[in-house]
């Protein structure tokens, strides 16, 4: 069911550095920081040959990743995200396997204008997963 792996999100306390990091250091191919009010967080993408990753900043109060750099001030993997080709699909047989959808359990429109779930890490090896459809 799941498909290629779409990207790998690191949550930072300093996107602007991360950011720089990336792309003076490592050499990577970074994107413009985008404001993502609805998720709230700040995206860059960094594009790799074979994937991306995603750097996450914390955007407004009640931000997740704000509570993740609480317990993890340096930053640190956040989730992975695999493609689905139909995240309904998808969700529905994952419930039905008992693993948890977060939220309401409708997709929401993620960074990459298309639908996303996030599945529960205590029912994947203590993995938060994202699907986002293809």
């Amino acid at each position: 069911m799941i498909g290629r792996l779409n990207h790998i999100a690191i949550a930072v306390p300093d996107i602007d550095a991360a950011t720089a990091l990336y792309r003076d250091t490592l050499g990577a191919q970074v994107s413009d920081a985008v404001p993502q009010p609805d998720h709230g967080v700040t995206t860059v993408f960094i594009e790799l040959p074979n994937t991306k990753v995603e750097l996450l900043e914390p955007l407004g109060e009640g931000s997740p990743i704000a509570k993740f750099l609480e317990r993890n001030p340096a930053g640190g993997i956040h989730h992975i995200c695999y493609e689905v080709d139909d995240i309904t699909r998808a969700r529905d047989r994952l419930q039905q396997e008992g693993l948890r959808v977060l939220g309401d359990g409708e997709p929401k429109i993620g960074a990459h204008g298309k639908p996303v779930l996030f599945l529960h890490p205590k029912d994947l090896t203590g993995t938060l997963v994202e699907l986002e459809e293809a």
